[in-house]
């Protein structure tokens, strides 16, 4: 790893925002109103930079004013009201909001009970024909009524598991709605994880009720998983239902309920009011060992950080349209869900990112008069290489911000962007993770665009770059750390009753701090660049994986003696992942076995988490405790030199590292 480049001390931006978009933005109007209320810093005049910079000082010196300022701005509705806004701020085991009760579903459909807006579209459905179908919110606010009496009437209760093995759809929507009202814990993934994969994070939960699709289309095909469905059912001994949605228009297996049945009834939905750290989901982060970790977000926690984040930093409301690129698997659909909470219509894509052609997204956000249009620097990237012309092909009139996660937007991909969709374009970069559902830095719609960089911290938000003594830096490249805790930080994972398995998580390295894992540069002038993963979670297209998830699956193939799995991002944007392999003695890794390699992850784990390369070895290095070594060898094929990369001393057999050191030499 080298250390970023010094900006200069006033680069050219690449877009700036005008100063009709600057007044008109949400965040300049919630600054001019919390300087009046609550005492923030007065904003100063024409120097949108200037103000932002003092208005995010204050939010993080100031925590439990800023946070107070954003639930009055936001109108966050508490039936009980709360004590304080931040009784205790220890990381881990910070207390927001004691005392307060409320419930996210209320939020989420409180537009519907606008007469005037009841009859517009809260959803828009898109499939690989890229014909929007809407869901008025009236229509979605009757069925979250009628699926939460449902619910009830299966006996969830407050605090019970719901699990769904679904894709992006309306249904999938309705479902978290109606979990979230019963005050039920919800929890998901995608149809095109392998079931063994799903058991390994919806066993640590137990579920009490299934909601499933017989499956999906994908890429122009029929993708069945009644099978996957069935191993499902056999491995999860605490659902007492099972709710079948036919995508593919089979009927329903044997003892499972027909999602039609259980959403037709004309019921008002009843919100369960719950205490402000009451779990609203599990989301699913992996470390390099063990199982997938279980993370447990709050009601309140995600619906404050989510009104901050859609409202003042997306800048979104009434009249807007939210398309982000994701699916049930990945916590950028649990934020795009939330986009209902600040009354925009969200746009729901089940499908390819790339059918029937490398444009698919585009058109999309064209069909749909999206505002704000989310997807991955990866896509961003093969659409340049594909030589796609957004801004030519398509009317993107109406998308006033481009943003991208999932991995660092390279410099190339801005400047296509400014090129091929629009100059005026406010091109959005942001970084956060699932452990938080949110960012911790990225899009603020009064500050300039500069290359390769996110335009600054979030609000509320204590980032620090910090070198390995623990002391921060600026302009040089250090471990992410919030300082300073933020509401949906976890308020627990899940089987870890001491939360011994959060505090090693987040807070070994630097005890009351989070470190995230991230390598990061705060430059001078207050912006973020983002060089990529600090420890060796997979991070593919956004979606994390454990490497011990691949483990387990390749290593049941008797050929498989013990493997390695990198993720390597790379200086173009890309992101390479080998897999190395010791043979079994007389396996040979030819066409067959490599098929069978590939087939094993496809399956069991996930299709974006198949390897680039297959490579074998004649040995895996380890720990002197036994543990196989990933981050070193991951610097290693970055081209950092064996002696910076590992101490040799806490190798097995240092001359296994030669290879992946030559390799690295080589592909640089």
């Amino acid at each position: 790893m080298t250390t970023a480049p010094q900006p200069a001390d006033r680069p050219e931006p690449l877009w700036s925002p005008g100063e009709d978009r600057v007044a008109r933005a949400q965040v300049t109007r919630f600054h001019a109103w919390a300087a009046e209320h609550h005492g923030a810093p007065a904003p100063v005049p024409g120097a949108p930079a200037a103000s932002y910079a003092a208005l995010h000082r204050w939010s993080v010196a100031e925590l439990e004013r800023f946070w107070q300022a954003v639930t009055e701005w936001c109108d966050v509705r508490f039936s009980s009201p709360y004590e304080r806004v931040l009784a205790d701020p220890a990381m881990p085991g910070a207390v927001w909001f004691p005392g307060a009760t409320l419930n996210y579903a209320e939020h989420a459909l409180r537009t519907a009970e606008d007469p005037a807006r009841a009859h517009e579209p809260a959803l828009l459905h898109v499939d690989e024909t890229h014909e929007p179908r809407p869901v008025t919110w009236a229509g979605l606010r009757a069925q979250v009524g009628s699926l939460a009496a449902e619910l009830r009437r299966l006996g969830v209760r407050p605090g019970d598991r719901v699990s769904a093995y679904v894709p992006n759809i309306p249904q999938a929507v309705v479902a978290l709605l109606a979990t979230a009202a019963v005050g039920g814990v919800w929890t998901s993934c995608a149809p095109d994880f392998g079931a063994r994969s799903v058991l390994d994070r919806f066993q640590q939960v137990e579920p009490v009720v299934l909601f499933t699709v017989d499956g999906y289309h994908y890429g122009g095909k029929r993708h069945d998983r009644t099978d996957a469905v069935t191993e499902l059912r056999a491995g999860l001994p605490t659902l007492r239902a099972v709710v079948h949605i036919p995508l593919l228009g089979t009927p329903a297996p044997d003892g499972a309920l027909e999602w039609e049945a259980l959403t037709s009834a004309t019921v008002e939905p009843v919100f369960e009011q719950v205490p402000f750290d009451h779990p609203l989901w599990v989301l699913y982060s992996s470390g390099t060992t063990g199982l997938p970790k279980a993370i447990v977000q709050s009601q309140g926690g995600i619906l404050v950080e989510h009104v901050k984040q859609l409202a003042l930093h997306c800048d979104l409301g009434p009249g807007d349209r939210f398309f982000w690129y994701t699916s049930t698997g990945w916590m950028m659909w649990n934020f795009l869900v939330s986009g209902l909470l600040v009354g925009s219509t969200v746009v729901l894509y089940d499908g390819s990112p790339g059918y029937p052609d490398t444009a698919a997204q585009w058109r999309v956000a064209e069909r749909t008069g999206a505002t704000l249009f989310g997807t991955s620097a990866a896509y961003v990237m093969a659409c340049r290489k594909a030589d796609v012309h957004p801004g030519r092909d398509f009317d993107l009139s109406r998308v006033k911000c481009v943003a991208t996660t999932g991995s660092p937007l390279p410099p190339d991909g801005f400047r296509w962007l400014h090129d091929e969709v629009a100059a005026d374009m406010w091109i959005a970069s942001v970084s956060g993770g699932t452990d938080v559902c949110s960012c911790f830095a990225g899009a603020v719609p009064t500050l300039p665009v500069h290359i390769g960089e996110l335009q600054a911290a979030c609000l509320g938000t204590d980032l620090q770059a910090w070198d390995a003594h623990g002391e921060p830096v600026v302009d040089e490249v250090g471990e992410l750390i919030v300082a300073a805790p933020m509401p949906s930080m976890p308020i627990r994972f899940w089987n870890d009753p001491d939360g011994t398995r959060y505090r090693d998580s987040y807070f070994e390295m630097f005890p009351g701090v989070w470190r995230h894992g991230d390598w990061i540069t705060l430059t001078s002038r207050g912006s973020v660049v983002i060089h990529g993963r600090s420890d060796s979670t997979l991070n593919r297209q956004g979606v994390r994986m454990g490497s011990s998830d691949i483990y387990e699956a390749v290593e049941r193939l008797p050929e498989i003696r013990e493997s390695l799995v990198i993720g390597v991002e790379q200086p173009d944007g890309g992101y390479w992942m080998p897999l190395f392999v010791h043979l079994a003695p007389g396996a040979t890794l030819d066409e067959e076995l490599l098929a069978r390699i590939k087939h094993t992850i496809r399956e069991q784990l996930s299709p974006r988490h198949v390897p680039d390369e297959v490579i074998e070895v004649t040995g895996i290095p380890h720990t002197l405790t036994g543990k196989r070594i990933e981050v070193p060898v991951k610097r290693l094929l970055q081209g950092t030199p064996l002696e910076k990369a590992v101490n040799p001393g806490s190798v097995d057999n240092v001359d296994l590292l030669h290879f992946y050191e030559k390799l690295g030499r080589e592909r640089a």
